[in-house]
């Protein structure tokens, strides 16, 4: 295990994967070879070493950190295949940058990950360029993402998520294989886009806002929600078998949909 000679930048939530045998997994969860790849926070380039490992097509990387993206400037200066990208990824245009069946890799900062995650399914054009997104983040925030109906980490992250990814793979990362040592271990989870879905919501963002309307109230029953956001909520209820007097929780991720679906209807 290489111990980093950095000083790692709290306010970049830096910490760095200093675990050969963990970077090693992450890279091969799926074929790499003459894929294009894209990774989200190069660090000291301990992942893109072994992406390399593995002949990718190309590898374009983006670094916020100025001299970490100096850093990774030199280190791969002879490799023509490796293009490093200076910039905020909360600001990164990803259309531009995909190419088709583009694989994306990313040590998701713990402050930012489920802004970047969200951007990655709401930001983008879709069906997107990628065919794999193999993503970390802090272990309770993977546990949001890939929670099922009925266990208490349902909720909106798990519904976005769920609208526009399978999860083929998960694992978790011991915080003792970072960098400085996070308080917490992580989880690397494996996504694959839905290419096909039997739900036609038009606008994601209306997931993001029902499901926040419902959620920020967890504990209450959804009556005066709906209330808010139908002229006739009785008929919402008969039609998607749900009850005013239903939590969030008790809304299966078909209802909610289905819900949305209606929610459009209505001009909304």
């Amino acid at each position: 295990m290489k111990i980093s000679v950095l000083k790692p930048k709290k306010s970049l939530g830096q910490n760095f994967l200093v675990d050969n045998n963990v970077l090693k997994k992450i890279v091969t969860t799926t074929k790499v070879e003459e894929s294009n790849i894209l990774e989200i926070g190069g660090g000291e380039g301990a992942l893109t070493k072994f992406i390399l490992m593995e002949n990718p097509k190309s590898i374009t990387v983006i670094e916020k950190d100025k001299y970490l993206y100096h850093t990774l400037s030199e280190k791969f200066y002879n490799k023509k295949n490796v293009k490093i990208l200076k910039g905020d990824v909360l600001k990164f245009r990803f259309d531009d940058y995909l190419s088709e069946n583009s694989i994306i890799f990313g040590n998701l900062p713990y402050n930012i990950s489920t802004k970047i995650f969200t951007n990655l399914i709401t930001k983008i054009s879709w069906p997107p360029k990628y065919k794999s997104l193999i993503l970390m983040f802090q272990k309770e925030v993977g546990e949001k993402i890939i929670a099922k109906f009925k266990t208490k980490n349902y909720g909106r992250l798990s519904l976005l998520s769920n609208f526009r990814l399978d999860v083929l793979n998960k694992f978790i990362v011991s915080k003792n294989c970072f960098f400085p040592k996070p308080k917490v271990d992580s989880m690397v989870i494996h996504f694959k886009p839905k290419k096909n879905n039997k739900f036609e919501i038009k606008e994601i963002k209306n997931i993001e806002k029902i499901s926040n309307i419902f959620f920020s109230k967890r504990r209450k029953m959804i009556n005066k929600s709906m209330n808010k956001l139908f002229n006739n909520p009785e008929k919402i209820y008969k039609s998607i078998k749900i009850s005013p007097n239903n939590r969030p929780s008790d809304i299966n991720n078909h209802q909610f949909f289905q819900l949305i679906e209606a929610y459009e209807k209505e001009g909304n």
